[in-house]
Parts: C-alpha cells; sequence; structure tokens
C-alpha cells in the first residue's frame, strides 16, 4: 500500500501538556513513522503512512489528546508519496526548534494531579512527602516559563539539573514525565526550609509550620506564583493581628481547607460550584456560609459569603496533614496597593513585622501571579479575578480583527493588560492598584515578558481608558510617543461592553454596565447607564442613573454619607438635610458636625464636587443611611454589606422610581430613593427590607431603561457588566425582568464583570474600528 507524507502544524495548547509523548504513543499504536517536536509556538508532526491513515491519525489525535491540551487548529498537507530515500524507520521525538513564530499558546499552572499526591503519600515513592513534585498532568508552567518553545533550558527549572531517576523518567516517550519540564524529586530539586532572622534547621519543615499556625503565629508561605500569609481560621486572635499588621481592618479573608468535605462544614456549594473549586484551576470561590458556619467571625465580617480554594500544590497537602484545622487563611503577601512578594529576599524584609516565621524555597518565581476568584451569579461563574490557572490562554478574536497587534494597559485599580495579536487575545495575570508605583513598575514588566512569550515584534495600537489621570494613560501616552504606536481612548464602559460582546461572539447588544466609577466623554462620572453597542467600534449611551453631586470627589467613595448628602440634596431643603445629618449621622461624618456644614457649602456653590451617575455610589448610600456601614474600608464594601443585609428580607416593601426623558435620554431618579429609604427607616420597616427593595427597584428600573432601547434599536440580546453584577440578587432581577419580555440575557462567564476585563474590553474596541479584513 502507498504510503504518504502528512506535514500537520497543531496550535493551541500543546506545549508543557504532555502532547509530544500522546503524539509519539498514538503513532507507535498505529504503526505510523515520522517525528514530531516543539517548533515555536506549535508543535510540528511529520507522519508517514496510508493516507487513510493519516486522516485517521488526525481525528484520534483530536479525540485522544491530553487533558489539560487544548488545539485549537491543526494545519494537514498531505504530501507527496514516501521515497525510499525519505522514509522514516521509525518514530521519534526530536530536539525542539524555534524556527516558526507565531501567536504563543503558553499553558497556565495546574494544580498537582491525582497521580503525584498519590505518590507524595506513599512511603515507598522517590517522591514522598516532597512538595514540588509534577509531571506532564500538573504543576507550575507560566509562573516559570521565560521564554519559548517550552522546554526546561528555557524555564527557572534549569538551575536544577536533573539527578539519574528524574532524568530516566524525563527521557522516556512512555513516561509522564516525559518533558514535564517541573520535574524533580528531593535529590535534585527545589527545597523548602524554615525561616526566621535565619534559616531554622528543621526535620521537616512543612510539619513544623503547620504547628507554628496551629500555636497562632502568622506564617509567610512562598508558592508557585507568589506568597501568600497564612493563619489559622478557629478563633479570632490570629486574625485579628493579621489585620492589625497589614492595615486591613474589614476586608474579608480567603481561606484554604484541605478537601471538599471539610469545606462543606462551613459553606453550601452546588455541583457547579463544587466543579470549580475542584478544577484543575483551583480558583477561589465566593460561596455562602452555612448555617453551621464554624469559623472566626473576623474571617469574612458582615458579610454572607466566604471565599474558598482547595490545595493545588503538593505543600498546600502537606500542610493539612499535620492540623486538625478546617481551615487556613490565605491571602496574597503584600502590602495594600503593591503587588505580591516573590522574592526570598523581599519577603523577609518587607513582611518583618507582619510574618512571624516565613516557609520558603529557592525555585525562583519567574512571573508573579494571584489567585483567581470566582463568584457564581445566576448559575453561572463570573471572575472576579482571572488569573492564575487561567493566565495565559487567549480569547478568540478572528471575528474581531486578526492583522493588527494591539496593547491595551486597562484602567487603575483591579488591573489587567491585554495583548491582541493575529487574532487572539491574551489578557494578563492580576495586575492590581497601579497608582502605586511598584504596582505599575510589575506592570511594565509583566508587559514586556507577555510580549516576548508571544513574540510580538511591533504592535500597531496602543489602547488605554480616556481618564486622563490614571497612571495606565499616562504610560499609553508615554508608550506610543516613545515607539511612535497610535494611541486611542476608550470610554470605561464601552470597553465593559466590548468585553462581555468579544466573550460571547456578539456583533451587537445592549449592554448594561454599572459599576462605581468610569471616565465619561462628557468628563463625569459614570457607572450606571444603557449603551448600544456594536461591532463597528461605536456606541450609543441611551440613558441610565441621574446625575448626581457628589462632594469632595473621590472622598465621597471612602465616606459615602457624603454621596448621601449630594443624592439628597436635590430634592431636599439644605437646611433639612442639615437637621437630617446633624441628628441622625454626625458620627458618619470624620469631623462631625463642621463637616456636615462644609459638605452643605460644597453643594451649594458646586466648590471641589463632580458628577456621577455610579450605581455603586447609590448603592453605598442606601448601605449608609440603613447604618449597614459608616465607610469604605476595601473597594465594594458598603455595598457587598448591603447584599448581605438584603438576604434576610422576605419581599414585604417595593420601591418605585420615577423615570424621564433627558436630552433623548432615558434618566432615572435615585434622588427619590433616598427620599423614600429615609421614610422607611422612620417607618421602622427592618433594614434588611429597605436593602432588598432599594436593590430591586434600581435592577428593575435599568431593566427598563434596557428593554426600550432594545426595541429602539431591534436588538433581541441584552447584556450586563460592571462590578455591580456580582451582586447575586440584581444579577438575578435584571435577567428575569429581560427574560421575562422575551430578550436573551447574556452575562460574563469567562471574563470579569468587574475591571479585570476593561483591558480585553479596549482591545475588542480598536480591534473592530480597524479590522480591514
Amino acid at each position: 500500500m502507498d504510503e504518504y507524507n502528512g506535514y500537520l502544524l497543531v496550535e493551541g495548547i500543546v506545549q508543557g501538556v504532555g502532547f509530544r509523548p500522546t503524539v509519539y504513543r498514538l503513532a507507535k499504536l498505529m504503526n505510523l513513522t515520522g517525528y514530531v517536536r516543539n517548533m515555536g509556538n506549535i508543535v510540528e508532526i511529520l507522519i508517514q503512512g496510508p493516507y487513510d491513515d493519516i486522516n485517521l491519525f488526525v481525528d484520534e489525535l483530536y479525540e485522544h489528546k491530553p487533558v489539560q491540551s487544548q488545539i485549537n487548529n491543526i494545519q494537514v498537507d498531505i504530501q507527496d508519496k514516501v521515497t525510499e530515500k525519505d522514509k522514516y524507520a521509525d518514530f521519534t521525538i526530536i530536539k525542539s526548534s524555534d524556527r516558526i513564530s507565531g501567536s504563543a499558546v503558553i499553558p497556565p499552572d495546574m494544580s498537582i494531579c491525582e497521580t503525584c499526591l498519590a505518590e507524595i503519600l506513599n512511603d515507598k515513592d522517590q517522591h514522598y512527602y516532597y512538595p514540588f513534585t509534577a509531571c506532564t498532568d500538573c504543576g507550575p508552567r507560566f509562573t516559570l516559563i521565560d521564554k519559548i518553545p517550552y522546554d526546561r533550558k528555557n524555564t527557572t527549572m534549569d538551575e536544577f539539573p536533573l539527578c539519574d531517576f528524574c532524568n530516566e523518567e524525563y527521557s522516556n516517550p512512555l513516561n509522564r514525565r516525559y518533558h514535564a519540564e517541573a520535574t524533580c524529586c528531593p535529590d535534585c530539586g527545589p527545597e523548602v526550609y524554615l525561616y526566621k532572622d535565619e534559616r531554622i534547621e528543621s526535620r521537616d519543615a512543612i510539619q513544623e509550620t503547620s504547628k507554628l499556625i496551629d500555636e497562632g503565629n502568622i506564617l509567610a508561605i512562598k508558592g508557585i506564583g507568589g506568597t501568600h500569609l497564612v493563619c489559622k481560621t478557629s478563633t479570632e486572635d490570629a486574625i485579628e493581628t493579621l489585620r492589625e499588621r497589614l492595615g486591613r481592618k474589614t476586608q474579608p479573608f480567603a481561606c484554604m481547607s484541605p478537601d471538599i468535605e471539610t469545606a462543606s462544614l462551613f459553606v453550601d456549594y452546588n455541583d457547579d460550584e463544587k466543579q470549580m473549586l475542584e478544577s484543575v484551576a483551583r480558583p477561589i470561590v465566593v460561596l455562602d456560609k452555612s448555617e453551621d458556619y464554624n469559623l472566626a467571625d473576623n474571617l469574612s465580617p458582615g458579610l454572607h459569603n466566604q471565599g474558598v480554594m482547595l490545595p493545588y500544590t503538593g505543600l498546600h497537602h502537606l500542610l493539612f496533614k499535620y492540623t486538625l484545622e478546617e481551615a487556613y487563611v490565605m491571602t496574597s503577601a503584600n502590602m495594600p496597593g503593591d503587588p505580591m512578594l516573590i522574592d526570598n529576599n523581599d519577603i523577609v524584609n518587607k513582611l518583618d513585622g507582619i510574618a512571624d516565621y516565613y516557609l520558603l524555597h529557592n525555585r525562583k518565581i519567574l512571573n508573579r501571579c494571584d489567585d483567581s476568584v470566582v463568584r457564581f451569579r445566576n448559575n453561572s461563574p463570573a471572575f472576579i479575578r482571572r488569573s492564575r490557572g487561567y493566565v495565559p490562554k487567549p480569547f478568540d478574536f478572528t471575528d474581531i480583527n486578526i492583522t493588527d497587534n494591539i496593547l491595551a494597559v486597562g484602567p487603575e485599580l483591579d488591573v489587567t493588560f491585554s495583548i491582541l495579536k493575529e487574532g487572539k487575545c491574551y489578557p494578563s495575570q492580576h495586575i492590581g492598584n497601579t497608582s502605586k508605583i511598584r504596582t505599575l513598575e510589575f506592570m511594565e514588566n509583566a508587559i514586556d515578558h507577555l510580549l516576548h512569550l508571544t513574540k510580538t515584534s511591533r504592535l500597531d495600537y496602543i489602547a488605554c481608558d480616556m481618564h486622563p489621570d490614571f497612571n495606565t494613560t499616562k504610560l499609553a501616552k508615554d508608550l506610543s510617543k516613545e515607539h511612535e504606536i497610535p494611541l486611542v481612548g476608550v470610554q470605561h464602559h464601552h470597553a465593559h461592553a466590548a468585553s462581555l460582546m468579544a466573550e460571547h461572539n456578539e456583533d451587537e447588544m445592549v449592554v448594561i454596565a454599572a459599576d462605581g466609577v468610569g471616565y465619561g466623554e462628557d468628563t463625569t462620572i459614570w457607572g450606571g447607564e444603557v449603551l448600544y453597542v456594536n461591532s463597528t467600534g461605536k456606541y450609543v449611551n441611551t440613558g441610565g442613573l441621574k446625575m448626581q453631586l457628589m462632594p469632595g470627589g473621590d472622598i465621597s467613595t471612602k465616606y459615602p454619607i457624603r454621596m448621601a448628602m449630594g443624592i439628597l440634596y436635590d430634592v431636599m431643603e439644605a437646611e433639612e438635610l442639615r437637621s437630617i445629618m446633624k441628628n441622625e449621622y454626625s458620627d458618619f461624618f470624620k469631623y462631625g458636625d463642621k463637616e456636615i456644614d462644609m459638605t452643605l457649602k460644597q453643594l451649594e456653590n458646586k466648590f471641589n464636587t463632580s458628577y456621577t451617575s455610579s450605581m455603586g455610589r447609590v448603592l453605598d448610600s442606601v448601605s449608609v443611611l440603613l447604618r449597614i456601614s459608616k465607610s469604605r474600608g476595601y473597594e465594594g464594601e458598603c455595598s457587598m454589606k448591603l447584599e448581605s443585609t438584603a438576604k434576610k428580607a422576605s419581599d414585604l416593601i417595593n420601591i418605585t422610581l420615577d423615570k424621564e426623558v433627558i436630552d433623548k435620554r432615558v434618566v432615572i431618579d435615585t434622588s427619590s430613593l433616598l427620599l423614600d429609604v429615609l421614610e422607611l427607616i422612620r417607618s421602622s420597616v427592618p433594614s434588611c427590607e429597605i436593602a432588598r427593595a432599594s436593590q430591586k427597584a434600581l435592577a428593575e428600573s435599568i431593566s427598563d431603561v434596557a428593554l426600550i432601547t432594545a426595541d429602539t434599536y431591534d436588538v433581541d440580546k441584552i447584556g450586563a457588566t460592571g462590578g455591580v453584577f456580582y451582586n447575586e440578587y440584581i444579577s438575578r432581577i435584571v435577567k428575569e425582568c429581560v427574560q421575562k419580555e422575551g430578550y436573551e440575557f447574556i452575562q460574563h462567564e469567562k471574563t470579569c464583570c468587574g475591571d479585570g476585563s476593561v483591558s480585553m474590553g479596549q482591545c475588542a474596541v480598536v480591534g473592530w474600528l480597524n479590522d480591514s479584513e
């Protein structure tokens, strides 16, 4: 039977996931000859055999690809018949080449697999109790890769030459550790050790660490993508000490539990949430506290939910072997606003006075990567933070733009950046608050590295937020000028909407954009808008919440009682407002009655005030009027506590908001909402009922505007984006309103409602505007 040369180029997540040995085993099983190798950003396969067998090989490869791999495309070129001269005697795996460039798909970090975990717990195995055990199905990837192709010499594991035992596994195509670049064992791999002032010699550093935690100490534990601060959760004292040292008085801490059964003792979850918890990415999942919740009350104070994750490294599993604690606090080791610490010297020096001890290791973290955070609403997930376990996996933008290379730098808080290259959009790991100089420096370095990894040698456009004072905007301007690259400013909520459209591959949509802050094209602060958006890269603002005075500007976000005054000032006499504030809320003002008088003067004279339509600010205002919160200690605190309070309600009351058409926009009167809240408080209506009714009124009103817009533009899909839509109740009400009228409801599932996906939306907008295909 005649044999042919089949030349295959495989694109996708095909490096670092055991793809070549899978190809090898399949070819050997089918008696085909040739070779396979990594070639730049793809896998190249030359397969020789009968014509039909080559096609069957391709089908089988799709069917039996490695679990952690992803095949985006296989280019198949079945060439001339095999001649005696070019006939291969066998099928082999040959040395990698970087000759072909193109769009890289670097595998994300993966949690330890069950097989490796079993070896760690087997006292007869070479990897017994060794915390860095990994194979082609698990372990670090993105956090240790320096360049492609993904070979050991191009990772931080290059510093650890393989011992004879590991080299035998690494070199055997039939072994699951064949070219598993993170392969190591106690004889040749990284080591873990305890530190306090100097290295502490210990027979078992991990066991000693668990003991120290259980005694009430705070430990800094270096992981695969950064460092955690860890303490016990069974009592309040260690958590309170950690809060005092970090200056995070009320911010909820995520925790890690040893397994799903233990987690079920303090949180509730459904099948989808369980699947997410146990997924290979192992994100933090925000879950409702159970009735039997028995962890310390100050772990997530004032909230009905708790962030939980399961162990994702051998070290984590070993920590829990030595404790009876149901969970440990696992929070990122950094001062507020700064990037997570990854260097041993920095960990020790910058956490001095915060951590009591340090559990360190000597493997370099090349790319810091915070834990991902997910919350379900409407039975679907949304990322609060898309990072470890997912980055740098790209999104398919081939229907948006395949010719231009675009760098988008995002907004200012919860920042990621994104790179669009050859139809693939690569959102970065979580960067954080770029108003902090160290975080901005981290971002600049991360941009350089991801450009390097994706082999992006040129940029055609740079995209940024329209806010002129953001450090990311200034960085984009500097890069644009330095490299003579066109700069495109994208309105914040347009970018939010575009990320939702891009995720779901939609050409047009009506989108409700509701969050805390976004710079509007009219220089006011938006945050409660309805937009008509399409794939021309343009949008129309059709309505939303009323613009309200924001006395003192950003200070009203920290002390929302000032925002409440601004909203009420529009519908209440100054003296009446002064009287209410002094008699009922004087303790909410940092400077008491004097500040109330000063704030009223600001409102009367429009001095040092801005305008905002932010739904986040309205929710915060309701929260403070109900005395649920006094001030904001962390982003979203007041609104989150309002949501938790509303969970206790029974829908006993309704609030209806008025709407009017102003300049062809449908505008919702939020001043009347706060008047109703005050009246209901005076009528002794329970706070939980007022909280629930307020959320419902806002959700129903803005849904009405979206429905009017959808009818006007003859669109059958309505989406929701922005940080407000992490709120489970508001999301549900909007969905119900939309679906009741026969429209399809679209929400984030693989991207962030909040600012973490704004850079992705910026890429989409600029891609649409400049698509020439």
